[in-house]
């Protein structure tokens, strides 16, 4: 059994009196998630997460690692992965698709994102996030 580790975040910024979380859509499977990727040698969790935000979308944010949810599943049958999520909060500026890896960068009221996620577990951490966040 393989095993990868990947990091990213929940990026939220207030707007106009709402919370808005930050999707991103992949260009290979069309589906909308949040940012995140593979743990490179030498980089803690919180790097990881900074690095993979900054490169899919553009934007700088600052991690909150007392919110710390982990995702398990299996992308391939001989391959368990592990995606450890925060919260991070966008600092000024305009997302920026990342060209060859994300068709699109969106900014949805946290509210409405929920039914945007093909998956479950994004899903069950929109909500966590969005009680913490509030």
């Amino acid at each position: 059994m393989l095993h990868e580790k990947s990091c990213g975040g929940i990026v939220y910024r207030k707007y106009h009196g709402n919370t808005e979380i930050l999707l991103i859509k992949h260009i290979n499977s069309g589906h909308w998630s949040f940012p995140k990727g593979h743990v490179e040698p030498g980089e803690s969790e919180t790097e990881t997460a900074l690095r993979e935000i900054k490169e899919e979308t553009g934007m700088d944010v600052i991690i909150d690692p007392t919110f710390r949810e982990l995702v398990t599943y299996s992308p391939r049958k001989d391959t368990e992965k592990v995606v450890v999520y925060f919260v991070a909060m966008a600092k000024k500026g305009m997302p920026v698709a990342q060209e060859n890896e994300i068709a699109q960068v969106k900014w949805v009221e946290i509210d409405i994102a929920a039914n945007m996620l093909a998956y479950e577990n994004d899903r069950l951490i929109v909500n966590k996030a969005k009680k913490f966040i509030h």
